[in-house]
């Protein structure tokens, strides 16, 4: 039996829509700064240097990309799972229209080099406030949700998204403490050795809570779904969920090995670090083999590929992870292109992989349709941003591992064997293959683009019935 009331979907579009316009925008500004790498006289211009345009770069592609892509998911996960409408709809309107004017901002300040310097805290003070704004908005409609819900159980995605809401919003407050002495500018209220501990607390754990935790609850969603099997464990999504959230706080400081950061502060993040690689992968196994009896749709279920895939690539980097805490590895690693291997495994095979699936199985049910426009189109997608995560981190593993043992090479009598320019020009082959992996993967996002504009031409939105409690959502 079904009651009267809808679900509220005109969020949910407009999220998972922008989500594939910021992925595009950010990706391409990835492409444009791997090619001023090869190509440096692409750095013509002071607003469109280097310099400018990759913390664009990261801003656009976590916060625009990843951010519409949480925001999409969990208004509709919350609702689905929670059997009721969101609470607030005008509010969750209003997060939407706060986060894309805080894309603008971001995309309008970075350019003019209106930064904090801080890795992913990059925006200035007035935008630092916007963001809270739509925060706690955020926050509100959310757990406002949850607390209206018709179920008794709070399903465990729901934990994870909740555990991202709340993580994210106390990282924020503490790291962009800041005194401000002009419109656009501020000095943070740390200083020293204090500032960058602070700093890589909040940096590991925005990779920890916004890009884990959040798309963990979309992976406990949406791959049950779309394999049409229960969770593999539920014990074990609950036991994952607790592990997961005390031991990431504690891993930041392998940010700072061999830096002024007291000792015990560097091997207490590299043990939890080690720690971390137990609920990481349980969470992986989880995922995979909730695919248990339903192996066979792989063969022609692309969205399943692309979230199998994606946890594959989770596995993957969040054993990487732990390893490069490791002191001597850190050592060879740090300052290398292989740390940026490592955080695009993640960023693309992870969190790019899961959100485009994901979006795939949105899409076509916020316009009543079952399927996306062109199936074989998400195969050829999936075919194409496969390829090019590994051209990309391949290249950038190799390169990484070249450059620190070219860096810690000495002669006989002590001196240096290589100058730091001859690691740069023993990287030029790496940077095109890296250069051409983005380009593939940006390509993909083209194609996504193409299928979701066919699949919603003509067509009209709909809100879903809210489902009685005793039937299945």
């Amino acid at each position: 039996m079904q009651s009267q009331a809808s679900y509220d979907y005109a969020v949910v579009r407009k999220f998972a829509i922008m989500t594939v316009v910021w992925g595009i925008v950010g990706m391409l500004v990835g492409v444009i700064i791997a090619a001023q790498l090869v190509w440096p006289q692409l750095n013509f211009h002071e607003w469109l240097h280097f310099g400018r345009l990759r913390p664009l770069h990261t801003n656009a592609v976590i916060f625009a990309f990843g951010g519409c892509a949480l925001f999409a998911t969990s208004y509709f996960v919350v609702q689905r799972t929670c059997h009721t409408s969101l609470f607030a709809p005008w509010l969750a309107e209003l997060t939407f229209w706060g986060w894309q004017l805080i894309i603008v901002l971001a995309a309008v300040t970075l350019p003019l080099g209106i930064t904090t310097g801080k890795e992913y805290a990059e925006l200035e003070w007035p935008i630092d406030i916007l963001i809270t704004v739509v925060w706690v908005a955020y926050a509100v409609v959310f757990f406002g949700t949850i607390v209206k819900r018709k179920t008794p159980h709070i399903y465990v995605a729901n934990w994870f998204y909740g555990s991202f809401i709340l993580a994210v919003a106390v990282l924020h407050l503490v790291n962009s403490a800041e005194v401000p002495v002009s419109l656009w500018k501020s000095y943070s209220a740390y200083a020293g050795v204090q500032d960058a501990m602070i700093q890589w607390w909040y940096g590991h754990n925005a990779v920890g809570f916004f890009l884990t935790a959040g798309f963990l609850g979309m992976m406990y969603y949406f791959v049950p779904k779309q394999a049409e099997r229960p969770v593999y464990s539920y014990r074990l999504s609950v036991v994952h969920f607790w592990a997961l959230i005390f031991t990431y706080m504690w891993a930041g400081p392998h940010h700072l090995h061999y830096t002024a950061l007291p000792d015990w502060a560097q091997s207490l993040g590299m043990t939890f670090s080690l720690i971390l690689l137990a609920p990481s992968w349980g969470g992986m196994i989880n995922g995979i083999m909730t695919l248990s009896g339903a192996w066979h749709k792989l063969r022609t279920d692309p969205i399943l590929k692309f979230l199998v895939t994606s946890l594959s690539f989770y596995g993957m980097s969040t054993f990487e992870g732990p390893m490069m805490s490791i002191k001597t590895v850190n050592a060879l690693s740090h300052y290398t292109d292989w740390t940026v291997g490592h955080v695009h495994s993640g960023a693309l095979g992870w969190v790019a992989m899961i959100s485009i699936g994901a979006v795939y199985y949105l899409l076509p049910r916020m316009y009543g349709k079952n399927e996306m426009y062109s199936t074989r189109l998400i195969t050829l997608h999936f075919w194409v941003a496969t390829v090019g995560v590994v051209l990309y981190i391949a290249s950038m593993w190799i390169a990484g591992v070249m450059q620190g043992l070219m860096s810690r090479a000495v002669n006989g009598d002590g001196t240096l064997t290589y100058a730091f320019v001859e690691t740069v020009k023993a990287s030029y082959p790496f940077w095109t293959i890296r250069l051409l992996g983005g380009v593939l993967f940006l390509v993909g996002m083209l194609i996504m683009f193409y299928n979701m504009v066919r699949t919603i031409a003509g067509q009209k939105a709909v809100n879903a019935p809210v489902l009685a409690v005793s039937a299945a959502h």
